[in-house]
């Protein structure tokens, strides 16, 4: 089914030869590795190479909080390609998701777009009928092109910008 923006609401399943699951607690050096390889390499536009920036940003990306994050029951997904983790993505109740970053090795292959059809499913499958997340300057377009609206909130965490987002979970006839 479409709704009337041409956008597809019913998700047929990932690109060939990719696998979305859970995270488990032996994922988290792979969890890791993508946050802080998409972190550095892709989101420049946000951090502008400011090493302190950087630090900021990736202080709690490192394998043991990430264990916590897993332990305590947050909803940590993972796509993996060709055998590696290749995007990371995160939900809270009430309709959040709170991780979405791609490996650079994995862009531009639909990675992406695959796991936020996953996180979206998962919330609607929840009962939620919107969903809300906080994007970066670099991520605002690719959401904006799967149905999200800026909501025109802003705010900073820490030294990076972040653009609250939102999106209905209802199909659109």
């Amino acid at each position: 089914m479409q709704n009337k923006r041409g956008i597809a609401q019913a998700f047929s399943g990932p690109p060939a030869g990719l696998m979305l699951r859970r995270a488990t607690v032996f994922d988290v050096f792979d969890l890791s590795r993508v946050l802080i390889r998409s972190i550095t390499q892709l989101c420049r536009a946000d951090h502008g190479d400011d090493p302190q920036a950087v630090a900021e940003w990736t202080a709690n990306k490192d394998p043991e909080t990430i264990r916590g994050w897993i332990k305590a029951g947050a909803q940590i997904w993972l796509a993996e390609r060709a055998g590696q983790v290749a995007a990371v993505g995160g939900l809270r109740e009430g309709g959040e998701i709170t991780l979405l970053y791609i490996d650079p090795a994995h862009t531009g292959l639909g990675v992406g777009s695959a796991l936020l059809a996953r996180l979206e499913q998962e919330l609607a499958a929840a009962g939620c009928t919107e969903a809300q997340l906080e994007g970066t300057r670099t991520a605002q377009a690719f959401y904006i092109r799967h149905g999200w609206k800026p909501t025109g909130g802003c705010a900073a965490r820490k030294s990076i910008s972040c653009f609250e987002m939102r999106k209905s979970l209802h199909p659109v006839d």
